[in-house]
């Protein structure tokens, strides 16, 4: 029986090593908001909110999920038993609209607290079974297509197996088409956050002489008609990312034909249960899928590589190592890529695979709120 008495809230501040760039703006510095889950009986357990600064990504934010968590989310959970964690989306769900960052990190942190319960790793809990994932890499936008050259060779050479170059108008065919000069036998794909539209359809088709993985959510984030009119025009396979927030918005995608592949992040779409029905729907549709990255640290991480072990998973994930991104990250040991551009998976240790460095993030914490069952 799983019981939360107390759920802690608290933001902290890390700067990237890297500006990263995509078409809706720049991240220099990272505010996180980190969720504490206290069991009546045990040991608290660690999450990670993967809502951003600015409503650019998705309309939540990381001051809309403080609100949503305090309010409407922890209430929820705080003094409910569970069996198992299976309830605790429909539970969230239910009366409150929206706000799935804020319930994922809930919902995940209580997956976590199940497979401590039981001796096992978060991805055994999931039924994940591999010991190592492929990793992939993600590029932002660089200020010409010898930077953005350097930058992927650079990644070529660390064995990443894939290398994503996102992209904007103004920002894309010569960009990639430099790339692809380069490296003419590099796993490229590129990803545009929503920056074109289907008037862009020819200029999106001339991608195809690139012989990309995939061409990731070119269009607005909400419309699947429109990305099913483009995957028409192309030959490129096109991947949903922000238009997928539901195992129904999968379904949608895969009877219009508005994409061949999908990119669960379970932040977006609320959690492990609903990631595990849209990664179930797609294996029985052949469509593979792969895990995105939303900047997190070590404590997010852990969550998608864990997802990242299943079976459908045949894509490498957007998984870089802490150093890609950070100086020091909050978790030890950090997450590492080996000379195959693999990740080893601590599949055999009990939770999140990784110890939180709880005084190096009392160190960054820049708030901090606690709600306790009444």
């Amino acid at each position: 029986m799983i019981r939360i008495e107390q759920v802690a809230l608290r933001e902290i501040r890390l700067p990237l090593k890297e500006p990263f760039r995509i078409s809706s703006g720049e991240v220099k510095e990272r505010r996180i908001l980190l969720v504490e889950l206290k069991p009546a009986d045990g040991e608290r357990v660690w999450a990670e909110c993967v809502a951003s600064e600015r409503p650019n990504y998705s309309s939540e934010t990381i001051d809309t999920a403080r609100i949503a968590l305090r309010d409407y989310v922890a209430p929820r959970v705080l003094g409910t038993p569970f069996d198992d964690p299976g309830p605790v989306h429909s539970l969230l769900e239910k009366d409150v609209r929206g706000h799935r960052m804020a319930k994922a990190a809930v919902e995940m942190g209580i997956w976590a607290i199940a497979a401590e319960r039981n001796g096992v790793s978060l991805t055994r809990q999931l039924r994940g079974e591999r010991s190592r994932i492929p990793v992939g890499i993600s590029l932002g936008i660089q200020t010409s297509p010898d930077a953005l050259v350097a930058k992927a060779a650079t990644s070529a050479s660390a064995g990443y197996r894939k290398i994503k170059l996102k992209i904007e108008p103004g920002a894309d065919i010569e960009y990639v088409a430099a790339v692809r000069a380069a490296l003419p036998n590099a796993p490229l794909m590129v990803d545009a956050n929503n920056a074109y539209t289907l008037a862009d359809a020819d200029h999106l088709a001339r991608l195809d002489d690139f012989e990309l993985i995939m061409i990731e959510q070119p269009l607005e984030h909400e419309d699947v008609v429109r990305h099913a009119a483009l995957q028409r025009r192309l030959r490129t396979p096109l991947c949903l990312d922000e238009s997928i927030t539901s195992v129904n918005r999968a379904e949608d995608m895969i009877e219009l034909g508005s994409g061949r592949i999908i990119n669960i992040k379970p932040g977006r779409v609320g959690g492990f249960t609903e990631s595990l029905a849209i990664h179930d729907l797609c294996v029985r549709h052949r469509v593979p899928v792969w895990c995105g990255g939303m900047l997190e640290t070590g404590i997010g991480r852990a969550y998608n590589v864990a997802l990242a072990t299943l079976p459908g998973f045949t894509i490498a994930g957007d998984i870089s190592p802490s150093a890609r991104y950070w100086e020091r990250d909050v978790v030890t040991p950090a997450w590492t890529l080996d000379a195959d551009g693999m990740m080893p998976v601590p599949i055999d240790r009990p939770g999140i695979g990784v110890d939180v460095d709880e005084d190096w993030i009392e160190d960054l914490t820049m708030m901090r709120e606690t709600i306790d069952a009444r």
